[in-house]
């Protein structure tokens, strides 16, 4: 390894899939408030399904953790996740006219399923070191995202503005980046092999970050 930090190989390795994310029709649509309700309201449904299943992936990471700190820090943001997060989830879906009760009977759309699957999958088979790499680009994602879009004008819109704002947020790329620290630490004694393992987690969870905006945009739906 070189002496480079692990998550930073990551990242460049993964360049062009987050250039594609935050040049997405439906990220910049968030950025300038041209996104239409309809295409919001997906998300706010589908990510409050992936969220369910990201706080299962804490409380594995928790679980499997190498020491207690870890296996501490992971509660607290399976304990965040549950409740500031997925709250927020649910002050969306209200003011945009979703019934609590429709909101729980929602059903994961393709990129979803296949997304937590992955995810999930990886937790329980993977090692650690890789665990943490298919975990990351979720989170940094949406920090490096929120803090870019932080930077230009603010949208007209409020549930855009406090999305941006939530994401943006210094406590939100702290946790990003505590998870950023996890990874690297793990590195410094994994194998080559396991290193190979997690960065190829690393890349398939950001493909699927980017897939997740595109089954948005486009609505996505089970065929039959």
């Amino acid at each position: 390894m070189t002496g480079e930090p692990f998550s930073l190989q990551l990242r460049r390795a993964a360049e062009p899939i987050w250039a594609a994310q935050l040049a997405h029709p439906f990220v910049r649509g968030i950025a300038d408030g041209s996104l239409p309700l309809e295409h919001f309201r997906h998300w706010v449904r589908q990510d409050y399904l992936f969220l369910i299943d990201y706080c299962r992936l804490f409380a594995i990471a928790a679980a499997r953790a190498p020491d207690l700190a870890t296996m501490g820090r992971f509660a607290d943001l399976l304990k965040a996740t549950l409740g500031t997060e997925m709250e927020l989830h649910r002050g969306y879906a209200a003011e945009l006219g979703i019934p609590r009760d429709e909101l729980e009977r929602e059903i994961a759309g393709p990129t979803t399923r296949g997304y937590v699957d992955f995810l999930l999958r990886t937790a329980a088979l993977g090692d650690y070191v890789e665990l943490a790499a298919a975990l990351l680009p979720c989170m940094w994602g949406f920090a490096e995202i929120g803090q870019r879009l932080a930077e230009g004008p603010r949208p007209a819109d409020p549930r855009y503005a406090a999305w941006i704002d939530m994401y943006a947020s210094a406590a939100f790329a702290e946790l990003a980046s505590w998870c950023r620290g996890v990874l690297d630490r793990l590195a410094e004694g994994a194998s080559p092999s396991a290193l190979a393992a997690a960065e190829a987690a690393f890349l398939t969870s950001s493909r699927y970050e980017l897939a997740f905006w595109e089954a948005s945009y486009r609505l996505e739906r089970w065929p039959a």
